[in-house]
């Protein structure tokens, strides 16, 4: 706790852009967690949806917003952060009133396009600021970069603690007013950017055009190995959208634990990211990173080895140590093989290749347990698959980044001079 009092601290000390762009990743993930976490619920209780057809929503959502972060954030980079901030918020206000109100699956589909499209513009532009305040920060030596993205994950979480709480709450109202409810909410978020972020933020001398960014980021093969073997974590993460209200709904008979879980997974991450950070530097960022997905890894052997509602709380506890173990170290990697340039498109890239590997991944679950309910297959396969896929993808990254090409970064425990 002393630790985490120490990172609020510093957070209120830092220049008001970056507060701003801390307080917004809160706001963020209160509008996100009130709604999508029972997307699942709502499309497969009162809207009558297949297994097949929830796991497609859930994947078409995910690809169109983290699918579509590269194409994001080179806009960012070309244009600057503040209008493409503010058209992405306003888009994401009709996506969730489309959401509400849809009652096909193919106005769902609508809703979830406009909603994840939404993000992929305005979320790698925050990004991108967040990434290039770290490096001026950790060059004035005030604190690591690292050090922000972990505050800035505690940011996130704050707001995953009220999202699903009141999302769990809101489940007896109808889902479309929960949805309408975020609507306003992201409406305010939008009069908040317009009037307060600067209009030069992201903007820098000379933009690039969007071909030469494009050229940088997929001509640069290490980085793409890189983000191919890491996005493999979003898949995953991810499956707490679809696994979990699938679980508990098989294995309790009741989803109305969904936003608990949300919310005892965001204190974790409160709690324990700062100390996650220190683990991360004294491992070193490879160590760090690996580790991260390994623990990934076994997080999907707890439910089909630990019957009921034990097996759910190892999952999700374990997927989100090993989040907060990896993410901060595998995102100064990012900004470090970009050179500090284009960092809205190199960021993207990441959730574009996770989101292609949540939306071919989501679909493939969702059948898996289409086979499951006919009897054709055990109630453990979608878990052991998913076990299986991220340990390959921490056991090629281990090798691939073994002669320090890959994962460039200083010694384990360097800090900026303020911090030894």
């Amino acid at each position: 706790m002393r630790r985490l009092s120490t990172d609020v601290r510093r957070a209120l000390r830092l220049p008001p852009a970056v507060r701003l762009v801390l307080a917004s990743m809160v706001l963020f993930n209160i509008g996100f967690y009130l709604v999508v976490p029972f997307l699942a619920v709502h499309l497969s209780e009162q809207l009558h949806l297949a297994a097949w057809a929830v796991g497609l929503v859930l994947g078409v959502r995910t690809f169109s917003q983290q699918g579509l972060f590269f194409v994001g954030g080179s806009i960012a980079d070309r244009f600057g952060a503040r209008p493409v901030v503010l058209v992405g918020v306003a888009l994401r206000v009709v996506g969730f009133v489309v959401l509400g109100f849809a009652a096909e699956l193919w106005s769902v589909l609508v809703g979830a396009v406009l909603v994840g499209v939404a993000a992929a513009l305005f979320a790698p532009a925050v990004e991108s600021l967040n990434a290039a305040y770290g490096h001026r920060l950790e060059a004035d030596g005030v604190l690591r970069r690292t050090e922000l993205f972990g505050i800035e994950q505690m940011c996130s979480r704050l707001g995953s603690v009220v999202g699903p709480a009141l999302g769990a709450l809101l489940l007896t109202v109808p889902f479309r007013w929960t949805a309408v409810a975020a609507a306003c909410l992201f409406a305010g978020l939008w009069v908040a950017f317009a009037r307060l972020l600067p209009a030069s933020a992201g903007v820098t001398g000379g933009a690039p055009t969007l071909r030469v960014v494009w050229r940088t980021v997929l001509g640069h093969r290490a980085f793409m190995v890189f983000v191919v073997l890491c996005a493999v974590q979003l898949l995953a993460y991810n499956q707490l959208y679809l696994m979990l209200p699938e679980q508990l709904a098989r294995s309790v008979g009741s989803q109305a634990a969904l936003g608990w879980f949300f919310a005892g997974a965001a204190v974790l991450v409160i709690a324990g990211q700062a100390p996650m950070v220190g683990l991360a530097h004294r491992l070193g960022h490879r160590r760090a990173i690996v580790a991260g997905l390994a623990t990934i890894a076994l997080s999907f052997l707890a439910p089909p080895l630990l019957a009921g509602t034990a097996g759910l709380v190892v999952w999700v506890g374990l997927v989100h140590a090993g989040q907060m173990l990896m993410v901060p170290p595998m995102r100064d990697v990012i900004g470090r093989l970009a050179n500090e340039r284009h960092l809205g498109a190199h960021f993207g890239m990441l959730s574009t290749v996770g989101g292609l590997l949540t939306l071919l991944g989501s679909s493939g679950v969702g059948w898996i347990y289409d086979q499951v309910d006919a009897g054709r297959v055990s109630s453990g396969v979608p878990w052991w698959a998913l076990a299986a896929t991220v340990a390959v993808a921490a056991t090629l990254l281990w090798f691939c980044s073994a002669r320090g090409r890959l994962i460039a970064a200083g010694p384990a425990g360097s800090a900026p001079a303020a911090h030894r």
